[in-house]
């Protein structure tokens, strides 16, 4: 049951990761200080003052960037191989007492998966915001991308199963409706032709 959860866990918190970076690891550090969570042998630095302080500040820059119009597009393409990398670390960390080449291929495709498909949709749909709204909408997404990230982190940590499994729909949802308006833009452009 352990690995489930940690499973569970590391795929809630690398798909936040995939809204923004830094609150997942935020959230793991108060959960760490608190007594909530325990960090896995190798990674008691989470739970640390000093970590708590650096995410703190990471995730103070990182959302108030995304209310910048120009520098959010450049975030988007600099946050995806970090979401990643950060989503693979924070998988691994729920592993520690596996083989080594077993721990970073679990959070390399579980953990990094999932970090890399919410970036992905985060990417496309600021894409679609910008051209249909000039732009005007992204602060709403970017409010809405911070709040999920949030909203992900703690019940990641508190529900993780409940969380993978909400995450597991909500991407099945997403990536239906991407496909859907592929298909209907294919079909219009080969209406039209």
């Amino acid at each position: 049951m352990d690995i489930l959860l940690g499973i569970c866990l590391g795929i809630s918190l690398s798909a936040a990761c995939g809204f923004r970076v830094f609150v997942p690891p935020l959230a793991m550090s108060i959960a760490a200080l608190t007594g909530v969570w325990t960090p896995g042998s190798g990674f008691e630095w989470i739970g640390t003052y000093e970590a708590l302080v650096a995410f703190s500040l990471a995730t103070l820059i990182e959302v108030t960037a995304y209310y910048i119009p120009w520098l959010d597009h450049f975030l988007d393409a600099l946050a995806t191989p970090v979401a990643v990398a950060t989503g693979t670390i924070i998988t691994a960390s729920m592993f520690t007492h596996f083989d080594p080449v077993l721990q970073w291929s679990v959070a390399a495709i579980a953990g990094g998966g999932s970090a890399a498909i919410v970036e992905v949709i985060t990417n496309i749909t600021r894409l679609f915001s910008t051209t249909t709204t000039g732009g005007l909408g992204n602060p709403v997404l970017a409010t809405f991308e911070t709040a999920t990230s949030v909203v992900l982190s703690i019940l990641g940590i508190l529900l993780p199963i409940f969380t993978a499994i909400l995450l597991a729909m909500l991407l099945g949802v997403a990536v239906s409706k991407i496909w859907q308006m592929r298909g209907v833009k294919q079909q219009s452009a080969t209406t039209t032709e």
